[in-house]
Order: C-alpha cells, then sequence, then structure tokens
C-alpha cells in the first residue's frame, strides 16, 4: 500500500515544495497536486520533479474542460520527462458553477468527454498522429469546422513512457462504472472501507465487467487524515469544517455530489441539514451536524493497534493507496507519522 500527500490549489507551493523531499526520506510514496481554480498542478508538479528523486507525481485533478486532450497529454508527457517516468495523470470533471463560471465553457457530457480525453492521452503518448472521430473531439478538425488545413500529427519528443498511469476522480455510478472500465486508478472522496462496496461496488462492478483483461487491477486510493499515538483526542474533529465545506456548498443545492455521497452513507437528514445551514452562512453550525460515525471511519487516528484495524478495513476494501494529511505542528512531527504509518503497512503486509 502506498502513501501519498495531497497539496490542494490553495497551498502555499513555494513551503510545500521546500518539504516534500523531507517527507519523500520518511517513506512518502506520491505527491498528488490539485487546482480548482488556483494556481495550475503542472507548475507545482514540474518543481516537484527536481527536488525529489523516488515519489510519483499526480495530478489531482486535471479538470477536463480546461485544457484541450493535447494539451493535457503533451503536459503530463513533459512531467513524465522532467521526473524520469514518475508522473501520474489524475483527471476529473470538477463541476459546472466551475467550469462554467472560471473557464467560461458548457459542463456537458462529462462522462462521454472523459473517455474521449483518455483515449486521445493515451494515443498521443504512444506517438501516434492524432485521429479521432468521437462525438466530442475531432481530431484533425472537419474542413466545415474549420480552414481544413489540419492534419493529423504526433508529439515532437519520444515520451518517456508510452503508457502514463491515468487515475480518474469518480463518484456517481455511470462515472465509476467508467473510471473501473478504462482507468488505471481510482481517485475516490471520504471512502469509508466498510460501507465502500454499498455505495460505490454497483458501478464499479459494472465497470470491471467490462474491463479489457490486458489491464492491470484497478488501482484506488482512498484520502484520511493522519494521527497515530495515546493522546489523539480531539484532532478527528480537524474535518469537520472542510466536509461541512463539501457537503453544504461544493455544488448548487440539487448538484451536490458530496450531499449525495453522505446521504448514501446512511446520513440523508444530516446531509440536508448541513447542505441548509451552510447556504444559510452558519457555516459552524453545518460543521457541528457532520456525523462522528462518518469521521472516525474516513481518519486514520488514534493508538498503533486502531490504525492496524483501519489499515485491515482498508486493505479488504482494496485500497491500494492511502493519500493522508499527517498532522503534527511541525514537519519533523509530520514525517514521524508518515514513517509510523510507513511501518505499520510494511508489518501488516509483511503478516497479511
Amino acid at each position: 500500500m502506498k502513501i501519498g500527500i495531497s497539496l490542494s490549489s490553495a497551498t502555499d507551493f513555494a513551503s510545500a515544495i521546500a518539504e516534500i523531499p523531507s517527507y519523500e526520506a520518511a517513506g512518502l510514496d506520491v505527491v498528488w497536486v490539485g487546482e480548482s481554480y488556483g494556481f495550475d498542478a503542472v507548475s507545482a508538479l514540474g518543481a516537484l520533479s527536481q527536488v525529489t528523486h523516488r515519489v510519483e507525481l499526480g495530478s489531482s485533478v486535471l479538470g477536463l474542460f480546461n485544457r484541450t486532450p493535447a494539451t493535457t497529454a503533451m503536459s503530463m508527457a513533459g512531467l513524465d520527462a522532467l521526473s524520469g517516468g514518475r508522473a501520474l495523470c489524475g483527471l476529473g470533471a470538477s463541476g459546472p458553477q466551475v467550469v462554467e463560471g472560471w473557464h467560461g465553457v458548457p459542463f456537458d457530457a462529462p462522462i462521454g468527454r472523459t473517455r474521449e480525453v483518455v483515449e486521445i492521452c493515451r494515443a498521443a503518448w504512444r506517438r501516434e498522429r492524432l485521429q479521432h472521430s468521437g462525438r466530442h473531439y475531432r481530431l484533425p478538425l472537419p474542413a466545415d469546422r474549420g480552414t481544413g488545413l489540419g492534419k493529423p500529427l504526433k508529439l515532437i519528443n519520444p515520451p518517456v513512457r508510452p503508457r502514463i498511469p491515468v487515475f480518474l476522480a469518480a463518484l456517481g455510478e455511470k462515472n465509476l462504472a467508467l473510471t473501473a472500465e478504462i482507468a488505471d486508478g481510482w481517485l475516490s472522496m471520504y471512502f469509508w472501507p466498510e460501507r465502500a462496496h454499498d455505495v460505490f461496488g454497483a458501478g464499479l462492478d459494472r465497470g470491471r465487467a467490462r474491463r479489457d483483461p490486458g489491464l492491470p487491477p484497478l488501482q484506488i486510493v482512498a484520502n484520511a487524515p493522519l494521527a497515530i499515538g495515546e493522546r489523539t483526542e480531539g484532532l478527528i474533529d480537524r474535518q469537520r469544517p472542510k466536509i461541512a465545506h463539501y457537503v453544504g456548498g461544493m455544488g448548487a443545492r440539487d448538484r451536490n455530489f458530496y450531499n449525495k455521497l453522505l446521504a448514501a452513507y446512511g446520513f440523508p437528514a444530516q446531509a440536508a441539514r448541513i447542505q441548509d445551514l451552510y447556504l444559510a452562512g452558519r457555516k459552524d453550525e453545518a460543521a457541528d451536524v457532520v456525523p462522528e460515525e462518518l469521521l472516525r471511519h474516513i481518519s486514520l487516528i488514534g493508538t498503533e493497534t486502531e490504525i492496524r484495524e483501519r489499515l485491515a478495513a482498508y486493505r479488504k476494501a482494496g485500497v491500494t493507496h492511502l493519500t493522508v494529511i499527517p498532522l503534527g505542528e511541525s514537519l519533523e512531527e509530520r514525517c514521524a507519522q508518515i514513517k509510523a504509518l510507513r511501518r505499520l503497512i510494511d508489518a501488516t503486509e509483511s503478516t497479511a
């Protein structure tokens, strides 16, 4: 099981980049960088490629609507070259508020576009001349939609790898099915191991049934705050404001995927209440409604014995990557958490 850290677009990239080598030395395996409508992910990942030696470098996520498919392929091929073959291409649709508000393009057919973007990227990384006749993308552009001078081109630079792993962010059943069918990995959100199959299983199973047998098993990335020790009281509550933000305010009232996820986990009343409070500006009250049972099951906070039990649950649910938020006041304390988790993972895997 790999250990990752995620940097959001709101991160002070310069400070974070300076710290990552210490995490790498502590046992970190992956750094994920998001972008949303903040700084872009690719520039930070390029900088990280020059100060690290071993960790994989993933986008979490590049928006489908932000770039042309070829631009995404170029960016990730460039990162793969700079890092010596350590790039992970994380993609996601984002949502209509960001896509239409920030990028000014229609939020249409995210699932169909995802499939085509992945197909085009993989063709580009194989250094094929891009010829794609899809519903959403046409390469080259037909004469009736342009000058008629476009021609099939291939990537100028020979890629370091002909296939960069693609991870898709997905929550809805159709998107989960597509992810399990075509992707190398799934970027989950608020993954509750014991209830994951009930909530996500139908979509993932449908996609796996259509998966190319030549593809390796689907990798699953879960997120969790991390604090291993005898005195962790109160740390679990640090998640409340962020979860309330996602469940209450990430998307319109009737288009909030995270709100639907909390309801699917068995908390429909709390999901509705959090959204009502958050949209009314009562954010602290919304955070108080986040169920403690949820907090405990999507966390790695507790004693070594408790964390061993949580690791077993994640492993049973098929999780291959744990992206953690190490809790600690200093870099030294946070690195100590990574070291402790690495030791527990290695110990439990050796006895599994």
